[in-house]
């Protein structure tokens, strides 16, 4: 399989005056949906700012599909496209205009470079802006706008930064459905995000950076069975009497308000038991949701074995 990044001991870069990255080692296989997660300022923002060459790095190297994004410049920077935090466009600029723009700053003829900004503006859902300026988006439309920008040039690889920050849900799902689509399409995708649900609903492998380091890197799967229980939420449509007692030893209740209970689930123990235990109880469920994101759960969790070491 074709390693799309491949980063190998990033040490030593500095940003503001701080030791942003102390080891950073990491490939992210072609094809991937890969997850790079961490608090605010652990480095996944100059992690990023350095294999697009932005931030300049002290020690290590990168590779952009094989090929070292110091020699081979121009060839890294075709394959790389990179959606950044910031709103970074012209804002007097046209919808349209600023991904012909982009496309232009790759080559690509103006006729392409046309076709292809209809071609991401429709499937972003912004095609009857084309003609606005850009200031009078929403922040989603704003967000849309720069991963359309970011695919003018088709590349292999799309980083994304924090693509949905401010977005709203309806608007964070149809994002979600775009990116499976590239992505199935054969783009492959990092994804930095503080959605730990988004990460978990898209991502197939997963990183975790915390103080400059690697902290987890791994598949989403194998993560995620290493949760040891997790807990839910039941909602009742009529009041709830005594708090049920289940013949599990492994199952623990406690009740929330009149209709409400909590329910905490061993790993391995199938939810559907709970349902027919409740229901053997006379206790009607009418909606179910995790207390806490798993991943969430799991994050949270390394984060905090990282700061006793």
């Amino acid at each position: 399989m074709t390693t799309a990044i491949s980063i190998t001991d990033l040490k030593k870069t500095y940003v503001n005056g701080f030791e942003a990255l102390k080891g950073i080692s990491l490939e992210v296989q072609q094809g991937d949906f890969f997850a790079l997660l961490g608090p605010n300022g652990a480095g996944k923002s100059t992690t990023i700012g350095v294999i697009s060459t932005l931030v300049k790095r002290s020690s290590g190297s990168v590779k952009v599909f094989g090929k070292n994004v110091d020699t081979h410049v121009y060839d890294t920077k075709l394959d790389l496209g990179v959606v950044p935090q910031e709103i970074n466009f012209n804002q007097f600029e046209k919808v349209q205009d600023i991904v012909i723009t982009q496309a232009g700053y790759y080559g690509l003829p103006r006729t392409l470079a046309r076709e292809r900004a209809e071609k991401y503006l429709r499937k972003l859902g912004l095609w009857e802006k084309r003609n606005d300026r850009s200031r009078l988006l929403s922040g989603g439309m704003k967000r849309r706008l720069m991963i359309a920008r970011a695919l003018a040039h088709e590349p292999r690889l799309l980083i994304l930064d924090e693509p949905t920050a401010g977005v709203d849900i309806e608007l964070r799902r149809s994002m979600w459905e775009f990116l499976t689509e590239i992505n199935e399409g054969g783009t492959t995708i990092i994804l930095t995000t503080h959605y730990l649900e988004e990460a978990e609903q898209l991502c197939r492998n997963i990183a975790i950076i915390d103080e400059g380091l690697i902290i987890e890197n791994t598949s989403m799967r194998n993560l995620l069975e290493e949760l040891d229980s997790q807990t839910f939420i039941l909602d009742s449509p009529v009041e709830i009497g005594t708090v049920p007692n289940f013949n599990f030893k492994d199952v623990s209740v406690c009740k929330v308000d009149n209709k409400c209970i909590e329910v905490t689930i061993a790993a391995g123990r199938n939810v559907n038991e709970v349902f027919a235990e409740l229901d053997r109880l006379g206790i009607e469920v009418s909606s179910m949701r995790n207390k806490t994101n798993r991943l969430e759960q799991l994050f949270m969790s390394r984060l905090n074995e990282n700061g006793l070491k």
